[in-house]
């Protein structure tokens, strides 16, 4: 998998440098990381299926979904496994209307996920849904003070007012 994301990384893996990569048989897939949800297009306009496209930024995956993403690599999954579960198989379903709802639920706390410090924003949110621990390896640290404050407002908001997610949108 190449990891597309000029954004953090300052390289961007342009059409033309994927092309000279459709040799390499082991290249099977592209993290699309752009923020450019229109480049999900342009990889499937030019190389069909030659390539999985995932969507890496969590505030976008919604829309590179509908616009023909293969998969997701999610952030907040860790936190809130059901909703992105849900997210994308209503979306694959085609059921856009109902992913939707949801979606714009999570936005704001999807939006921690592209932060320089969307590993401790993740941890907290784990440690807030009971799914995790808010220990960080060096040389990240705890979130503290008014900043975690901002952060736990944002988590707790979304806790609060949870949508009930359609049946069969995330188990089995």
């Amino acid at each position: 998998m190449i990891y597309n994301n000029p954004v953090d990384y300052k390289i961007e893996v342009t059409l033309d440098m994927f092309e000279v990569l459709t040799k390499y048989e082991n290249i099977q897939a592209i993290k699309e990381s752009t923020r450019d949800v229109s480049n999900v297009t342009r990889l499937i306009n030019r190389f069909g299926d030659r390539f999985k496209i995932f969507t890496g930024v969590d505030p976008l995956a919604m829309e590179s979904i509908v616009m023909g993403a293969d998969g997701w690599v999610a952030g907040l999954v860790d936190a809130f496994p059901k909703e992105t579960v849900a997210i994308f198989r209503l979306i694959k379903q085609n059921r856009i209307a109902e992913a939707l709802t949801i979606y714009r639920w999570f936005l704001p706390v999807l939006e921690l996920d592209i932060h320089p410090k969307l590993v401790q924003y993740i941890k907290l949110a784990e440690v807030a849904t009971g799914l995790g621990t808010e220990a960080v390896r060096a040389p990240r640290l705890p979130v503290s003070g008014a900043e975690r404050e901002k952060v736990l407002k944002i988590i707790n908001d979304a806790l609060a007012a949870r949508p009930q997610l359609p049946a069969g949108s995330w188990g089995k």
